[in-house]
């Protein structure tokens, strides 16, 4: 690892184990943020799989229910009956932040409390697994909007995984042990400047003694 071009200084080496301790506690922290992203990614990614798998299996039943009707109703019956709706779902979106990274929340209501208006055709001319797909649908419908708040939190939260990885490597790999050499560089050029500073005053010493006294400490 290549030294830092810097003046070996005592100055420059406080001042770089001061950046080096700050090097060093903001890796701890960016670990501390990467270990527990991941722990609530690997949650969310669970609960995307379950929630999904749920869906698939709704959808399953849904399909059945709608071929049932169909078996028991006219094609232009169970047309008419479907192709108006009663009512409306409105999603309103918001964030939440979760270690830094705002990801969405989507909230669902309908435009009425009436169960009775999930069915947009009468009873009077339709089959009970009609009733039964459509109110499924309905429940199906707002399970795809948290997975779709669930699977963009997800992708969020992956790429601020990725980024603060690679924010720890470069500090762990790069910077951290460039800091290192850099002290120990520095460090060593300091004592061998004392030393050298240290003989010249022994010479110097001599060379009074010798000068004053007609004297040399052999």
């Amino acid at each position: 690892m290549a030294v830092m071009n810097v003046n070996p200084t005592r100055m420059q080496l406080q001042k770089l184990k001061k950046q080096l301790n700050t090097a060093l506690r903001g890796h701890k922290m960016l670990k501390d943020k990467r270990d527990e992203l991941m722990r609530q990614f690997l949650e969310l990614v669970k609960t995307d799989m379950e929630l999904r798998e749920q869906i698939e299996e709704k959808i399953r039943i849904c399909n059945a229910g709608f071929a049932g009707a169909g078996a028991v109703m006219s094609s232009e019956m169970l047309d008419q009956s479907l192709i108006t709706t009663k009512q409306k779902m409105y999603a309103k979106a918001d964030t939440k932040n979760i270690m830094s990274v705002n990801v969405p929340v989507f909230t669902t209501s309908t435009g009425s409390g009436d169960s009775a208006c999930e069915f947009p055709y009468g009873f009077a001319y339709t089959s009970f697994e009609l009733d039964k797909a459509v109110e499924l649908l309905n429940e199906t419908a707002q399970d795809l909007v948290k997975l779709a708040e669930i699977e963009k939190s997800c992708e969020m939260m992956s790429a601020e995984i990725e980024k603060t990885r690679r924010r720890v490597n470069s500090l762990e790999h790069v910077l951290i042990p460039r800091y290192t050499e850099t002290i120990k560089y520095i460090s060593m050029k300091l004592e061998e400047n004392d030393r050298s500073s240290k003989a010249r005053l022994m010479k110097v010493k001599d060379m009074l003694l010798e000068q004053a006294h007609n004297y040399s400490e052999e």
